[in-house]
């Protein structure tokens, strides 16, 4: 099952990534989770591991990738630069960081003011996310950048659903309304995170939202989850609504599988 996580800046992505790949851990499935934000520097601080090289590199770089891109102007969707099919296990090791169970892969991130844009990283990962065959228990989990996108780029087209988190606010309710839209037309099954709720807010956020059915989990404010992202250390406990989340989504994919 192959997962796109999105929603606005601070929104609570990672730290949702971070519980929902401990969580199919925990049951067993082999799991990777692939940052394709540029600009994220604490995923893997989130999942208790090192930061791992970037994956372009491993392509020959930010340089030698952009130039493929260009020498195929002004059809650049014709360049192939990942080649192969990929397993989990093929992933070069390298340029995975693992941790109780949780493999990590990140796509690139900017390192240098001036470096330019980072449209190569969005085109490696939509082809690196579309050329791994999963088996029937592996679990994907792409964690994007904030807002939508990663949706013009195609990241989200081969995914077996979107999770849109979202917090209260009047951002997150305009933004779910559009990813709502987008996911629709590349057939893509989604689910909203309420996150960062209580009882007042919750109920505020489902009268408010689109299709107020496909919201699958509810996270209260939890102090744990708050000082885990600001010291930096591992999501490690396991969350009454990620379980629910996960369970959801297996019903789901196993059901339609």
């Amino acid at each position: 099952m192959k997962i796109t996580i999105c929603g606005k800046g601070g929104s609570g992505k990672s730290s949702v990534a971070a519980l929902l790949a401990r969580e199919y851990a925990r049951r067993n499935r082999a799991v990777l989770v692939v940052d394709t934000d540029e600009s994220n520097l604490g995923l893997h601080r989130l999942l208790g591991t090192d930061a791992p090289p970037d994956l372009m590199d491993y392509f020959g770089g930010k340089r030698a990738v952009t130039e493929k891109i260009m020498a195929a102007m002004p059809d650049p969707s014709s360049v192939d630069l990942v080649g192969e099919t990929w397993t989990i296990d093929a992933i070069p090791g390298d340029y995975v960081a693992r941790e109780n169970g949780v493999r990590l892969v990140a796509i690139g991130k900017i390192h240098d003011a001036g470096e330019g844009c980072a449209c190569p990283m969005g085109m490696l990962a939509r082809q690196f996310l579309d050329h791994l065959d999963l088996g029937d228990d592996d679990v994907v989990i792409a964690d994007t950048e904030a807002g939508i996108e990663h949706f013009g780029r195609g990241v989200d087209q081969g995914a077996d659903v979107v999770l849109m988190v979202v917090d209260p606010s009047f951002e997150s309710l305009r933004l779910a309304e559009k990813v709502g839209d987008m996911a629709a037309r590349i057939g893509v099954p989604l689910y909203y995170i309420l996150n960062r709720v209580d009882l007042f807010s919750a109920a505020r956020l489902r009268r408010s939202m689109p299709e107020s059915s496909r919201i699958a989990c509810e996270i209260p404010p939890d102090p744990a989850i708050l000082a885990a992202g600001l010291d930096g250390r591992a999501l490690e406990q396991s969350h009454p609504g990620i379980v629910t989340l996960a369970d959801t989504l297996d019903a789901t994919w196993r059901g339609g599988a």
